[in-house]
């Protein structure tokens, strides 16, 4: 099986993604020149096959074939560092050291589920062995971590991994992956901001819903109202939009202040510890441990936001490794220490859903430091909300400038160096779901994507090292496509072994057996790619580790996880054959496009 399509040479690129906004002006100049307040057409659908009804019914026929093209497309790095760029006439500016990274990855992480989803999962799935759950989904994020590492190194732009799945799986997985990019983006969002009002309802109420309507008539997860969440996540987008300096140093001060905050908790919650309160340690079974740990996998997200800000680092090759490998070892101990203080000082039943940790301070007595847990607690979902939206909104960025979506959202404000447009786009969605979506709607949602984007990442990592073009032999490509697919294939059947609640011990062992051979098989090809400055170690085994631990966290959500994902995946589908595969093919056949631009014009006057 072939892996098609040679990156451009200089002269395609230098045809394939110049700015389609005004293709008769050819200087920067002219660019620089245009108002950033503009709002035509032609910035939001420039390419020809939106010109007008006749070019796109023309365009429109064409489908089968430009998704065939779009299927096999692959970018490339030059592409998405240079060119790409250009679709944002504006700079964003380089600002950022490791010190920055660090704190940015600190308050991305801690707050984006440690105080959420861990009462929820404690409460409903695992009972004691949250702390398991915890230890499990921080391996697996550590992983991911290093994948994300190596890449942003090479590649170091906003898009993130939308960029690098583009460049390694092709221009149709890379969408998918941005529509659960944006889709993660927007459940995590509201998710943060539903958190924030419960928390902070919890300060002077023991109902964490005190502040929220409810409408009888709407269905359940999606009836109580949250005007709170809604002002609280308009206002850190809008902190956001002012500057990522200024974002990076109130996040510090905030994620310091949430540190001194969290060695308290954790202290104190051992001192108020009971060991009987560990017992059932699986109240649930081990299937409970594991479904908890998919879902408070969103308690490690937000390091993939640490990777989007590549673009306005400073020194790439120094500072990304230690922003993100240094920030999440720190954190995955964290959470094992915070979730096991939390267990140990409350009987599990009694945890409280919505407010985990503040009221767990109540029941033993100490009031007065459920304000302090409530006050780390927000401080640290708004530092998370903060860097969230600058995140979120550079993969958007980096999606507009692939014409994914319309590219007026690529634009970076000159003064402010921050994508204005990308970061409206990802509030005004997020302020909408946040006001009506339950938690346990948002969670299982959020963790199902992220999971499968992190598991994409680690297959993108593996094709990056064992595939080039026109340097593999066919030989050694058929080798390493057999072996993936291998790997791949028993972790989704080890996966469905657990699923289906087989017992005995031969399936797994001739899953694993199989995993094994596929992993160790990959071994025995020869690489086609070292990294120039930092690579994930131990390749293929830890990548493929990481997609054997993604996949079986996914098989371990519910159904209605899946449910919730494939709905939402078929709307994507949807919107890209009508819209997004018409658009990034102009981008791609600019210049043999043009001339039937013209035809179109000529039949529709």
């Amino acid at each position: 099986m072939k892996i098609p399509i040679q990156p451009p040479t200089e002269s395609d690129i230098n045809n394939l993604l110049t700015p389609l906004t005004n293709p008769s002006s050819s200087t920067t100049s002219m660019e620089h020149s245009k108002s950033y307040w503009r709002f035509s057409k032609q910035d939001f659908y420039p390419e020809p096959s939106f010109q007008n009804l006749t070019a796109y019914r023309s365009a429109f026929s064409q489908t089968i074939h430009r998704l065939r093209d779009r299927c096999f497309g692959r970018s490339s790095d030059v592409t998405e560092l240079v060119e790409l760029k250009k679709q944002s006439e504006n700079d964003m500016h380089k600002c950022l050291t490791w010190i920055d990274l660090i704190w940015l990855g600190f308050g991305s992480v801690v707050g984006s589920g440690i105080f959420t989803v861990t009462g929820l999962e404690a409460r409903d799935n695992a009972g004691p062995s949250i702390v398991l759950s915890y230890a499990l989904s921080g391996l697996s994020a550590l992983f991911s971590v290093f994948c994300y590492t190596e890449f942003a190194v090479e590649i170091p732009i906003a898009g993130g991994s939308f960029s690098f799945l583009r460049i390694e799986l092709g221009d149709f997985v890379a969408f998918i992956a941005a529509g659960n990019i944006l889709l993660e983006a927007v459940a995590g969002a509201a998710g943060l901001a539903r958190s924030f009002s419960s928390y902070f309802a919890s300060m002077f109420s023991s109902n964490p819903d005190i502040l929220r309507i409810k409408v009888d008539s709407f269905a359940e997860g999606f009836n109580l109202l949250d005007p709170i969440a809604v002002v609280i996540l308009f206002m850190a987008n809008m902190v956001a939009m002012r500057g990522t300096k200024l974002t990076s140093f109130s996040n510090m001060i905030l994620s310091m202040i949430t540190s001194l905050i969290i060695v308290f908790i954790i202290i104190v919650g051992f001192m108020h510890s009971k060991t009987s309160n560990l017992q059932p340690f699986f109240p649930y079974g081990p299937g409970g441990m594991f479904k908890a740990a998919a879902v408070v996998y969103w308690s490690y997200t937000g390091f993939d936001m640490v990777a989007n800000m590549a673009e306005e680092t400073r020194k790439p090759a120094k500072d990304i490794p230690l922003g993100l490998v240094g920030s999440m070892s720190t954190v995955g101990v964290v959470y094992c220490l915070m979730a096991l203080a939390l267990t140990m000082m409350v009987k599990f039943t009694e945890i409280d859903r919505d407010a985990p940790y503040s009221v767990a301070f109540e029941k033993i007595g100490m009031k007065w430091a459920k304000y302090v847990v409530s006050l780390c607690a927000l401080k640290g979902m708004l530092t998370s909300m903060l860097i969230g939206s600058m995140g979120q909104a550079r993969y958007t960025t980096q999606i507009a400038r692939a014409h994914m979506i319309p590219p007026w959202f690529a634009l970076v404000h000159p003064k402010t160096g921050t994508p204005i447009y990308a970061t409206l786009l990802v509030t005004t969605v997020s302020c909408i779901v946040a006001l009506f979506s339950s938690l346990d709607v948002l969670s299982s949602v959020l963790s199902f994507s992220t999971l499968f984007i992190f598991m994409l990442m680690a297959v993108a990592l593996l094709v990056r090292r064992y595939y080039v073009k026109d340097r593999t032999s066919t030989h050694d490509m058929a080798k390493f496509m057999v072996c993936l697919v291998v790997v791949i294939g028993s972790s989704i059947g080890i996966t469905a072994l657990w699923g289906v609640n087989v017992k005995g011990w031969i399936g797994y062992t001739v899953g694993g057996g199989f995993w094994l051979a596929g992993t160790f098989g990959m071994m025995l090809v020869q690489q086609q790619r070292v990294p120039k400055v930092w690579g994930v170690p131990l390749v293929p085994w830890l990548p493929a580790l990481s997609i054997l631990m993604n996949v079986f966290l996914i098989g371990s959500l519910g159904a209605i996880a899946f449910k919730r994902f494939f709905i939402c995946s078929g709307v994507m589908l949807v919107y890209y054959v009508l819209v997004g595969v018409h658009a990034t093919y102009d981008v791609a056949h600019q210049e043999s496009i043009e001339p039937n631009l013209e035809k179109g014009k000529t039949a529709s006057g």
